[in-house]
């Protein structure tokens, strides 16, 4: 019974979603509007509330209405979620997703639509060990009927996947099949079992997309407040200071003066409702509610709160074809797992539940990114990964040096070397773990299950840090848990005559990633680098370790919208340090990635999720010109 209602609480959130595009974003779900291309350059972070107060019913979890019933098929129909799919096959690994070969020739946009899943955490090359089938329908692109698969088997456990409205409604017997279709009819929809998709346009990117276009004020001066669609595709627009309809038989008259706009074309407003298959009826019925009169009453905080909610909608779930698909998959993994679904908060506040994984918790509180929101902090001790790289040679100073740290709770030392490792290792109040690594600079970023905090103090074999360095680095950590913070930074910016980006190893003011060779971040961004990154990111780290820096801030700062933050480093410490690991040998100079490594990587996430910052944080006291027994760091001082 519970699971049905988290699953339930699920369907409504994401119906919601769909309803604040359409409401108050601007965008109809059958004429999603294209933002023009960003800038390079000119990334926007997640829309910062002006108070939690103002968006209760969209944030908090446990606020959606529930029912105990199951769902059921309409209009007689024998199909539903428990009586048509077979939950035990997805019970070891979780949503496994075969892909069925297409049977004919296929656009380059579906190709890379099936690429997009054969690269993501769903996708398996076993049909037996499938827990889920999934047939793109081809019928809209070549106006043919799509065939059958050999191991239809009635459709059980099968997803058909129509990202454009059909010719061919009822192409073959679809049975047990879930549809996850564009637009669907409400005469052919489950509810609870099939997936409604918005109306995706050709154009629409691959993955990435553009971020929505809200204004800095909302309402604007000398915008309309309200646009209703009506019947032959006019609308009618309404501002503050139009009549509403009052709560009398007078509500069929018309609801006080606008103006029509005709065409198809969205109009130049707050809030734009759309009205159903019966524009009459529509009309009526947003009367009876007196819409206008409730917008015209809602604070201009209100409002933006509401609009901010749409755009980071637009971002997580709708901005790219491939978002609507994992979303779409996503939404049915949550069905299978029904009691460890996702809970309201994680589908409906930033980053979203297509990076807030499951697999990792279900509890809001484990995840980096919402103890502002939940009003707690992250527990006050890290673990130590030092990674030991060919030629490696065992950290001894290093280990002493975080030992010390009185934050720390146990060092675990990655050894992916050939050489065999050493008899002895320094004797420390700290635990201390020899991990055999598998060679690979991937595994910096495995989530190995020895670790036991919340927090990862990042290390190379050959960096050097001090003991209050390390503590101080982690007290800032404590109060930014989803962001990096680190000692070495370096920055990307766009090369205008290369037409790409460049990468830049040396020391400004401004930088826009912090070095993994010594860094604190959270464990999560384990979980998320090596079960929610495609396996050719992974694969290009491993190939071109010089990579891996580049990668991991691109994931931390793809998930937060926010640039890391800078903490003191010796200088002279700084001046010998490693930029990037992995090369084998010392090196006399430091090197950088290469410029294509940047943008191989910025062409696979479709953006440039990268931001600049000039924040550096330093202890209060720090070199100034008071008594040294008031300086808690003096250590930083020394050069």
């Amino acid at each position: 019974m519970q699971s049905w209602r988290r699953r339930k609480s699920l369907w409504l959130a994401l119906s919601a979603s769909w309803l604040l595009l359409v409401l108050l974003g601007g965008f109809s779900l059958l004429r999603l509007a294209l933002p023009p291309r960003p800038r390079p350059g000119a990334p926007q972070g997640w829309p910062r509330w002006l108070d939690a107060e103002l968006l209760q019913s969209f944030s908090q979890a446990g606020e959606l209405p529930e029912d105990a019933a199951s769902p059921q098929a309409p209009h007689g129909g024998s199909c539903n979620w428990g009586a048509c799919f077979d939950t035990s096959k997805c019970r070891g690994d979780g949503l496994k997703v075969f892909v069925y070969p297409a049977s004919g020739p296929i656009s380059e946009t579906h190709h890379r639509i099936l690429a997009s899943i054969e690269g993501s955490r769903f996708h398996t090359f076993s049909p037996a060990g499938a827990c889920l089938l999934l047939l793109l329908s081809l019928d809209a692109q070549t106006g043919e009927c799509s065939s059958m698969p050999l191991q239809w088997n009635r459709g059980r456990n099968h997803l058909v996947l129509r990202l454009h409205p059909a010719p061919c409604p009822k192409t073959f017997q679809l049975g047990q099949a879930m549809v996850a279709e564009a637009s669907p009819t409400v005469d052919s929809f489950r509810p609870g079992f099939d997936v409604a998709l918005p109306f995706l346009p050709e154009a629409h990117p691959l993955r990435g997309g553009a971020p929505g276009q809200l204004q800095q004020h909302s309402p604007q001066p000398g915008i309309a407040l309200l646009a209703l669609e009506e019947e032959r595709g006019g609308w009618r627009t309404a501002d503050t200071g139009s009549s509403a309809c009052p709560w009398d038989a007078r509500c069929e008259q018309d609801p006080g003066p606008g103006q029509t706009q005709h065409g198809e074309t969205l109009p130049n407003a707050t809030f734009c409702l759309i009205s159903g298959h019966r524009p009459e009826a529509a009309s009526r019925f947003l009367q009876a509610l007196q819409v206008l009169a409730a917008l015209q009453e809602m604070s201009p905080a209100r409002v933006l709160a509401l609009r901010q909610q749409t755009q980071f909608l637009w971002d997580a779930y709708f901005s790219s074809v491939e978002k609507v698909i994992h979303t779409t998959l996503e939404v049915i993994q949550d069905r299978i797992f029904g009691t460890s679904a996702h809970p309201s908060l994680l589908w409906n506040s930033p980053p979203g539940a297509l990076l807030a994984l499951s697999t990792f918790s279900t509890s809001p509180q484990d995840f980096p990114f919402y103890h502002l929101q939940q009003g707690s902090r992250p527990e006050g001790r890290f673990s130590a990964l030092i990674w030991v790289g060919p030629p490696g040679q065992p950290p001894l100073k290093l280990i002493q040096a975080v030992a010390g740290s009185q934050h720390c709770a146990q060092i675990l030392v990655l050894w992916s070397n050939e050489r065999p490792l050493p008899s002895s290792w320094p004797e420390t109040a700290m635990p201390l773990t020899v991990i055999d690594g598998r060679r690979k600079v991937s595994d910096r970023f495995f989530p190995y299950s020895t670790i036991r905090t919340d927090a990862i103090l990042s290390l190379d074999a050959r960096s050097s840090l001090s003991t209050s360095e390390v503590d101080f680095a982690f007290v800032v950590w404590q109060s930014f848990p989803e962001r990096m913070v680190g000692f070495l930074t370096s920055s990307h910016f766009w090369d205008e005559a290369h037409g790409g980006w460049g990468y830049t190893a040396e020391r400004t003011n401004e930088f826009s990633m912090v070095l993994t060779t010594a860094a604190f971040y959270h464990r999560y961004y384990h979980t998320l680098f090596t079960h929610s990154l495609p396996k050719a990111l992974r694969t290009l780290a491993d190939e071109a370790p010089t990579c891996v820096d580049v990668l991991m801030n691109f994931l931390v700062a793809a998930v937060t919208k926010l640039p890391p933050i800078k903490v003191p480093y010796g200088k002279q410490r700084q001046e010998a340090a490693p930029l990037a690991s992995g090369g084998p040998g010392p090196r006399p100079k430091p090197q950088a990635p290469a410029p294509d490594c940047v943008n191989q990587i910025a062409a696979a996430f479709g953006h440039m999720p990268l931001l600049s910052s000039r924040l550096r944080l330093d202890p209060v006291l720090f070199k100034d010109p008071v008594s040294v027994q008031r300086k808690k760091y003096r250590s930083l001082e020394k050069p």
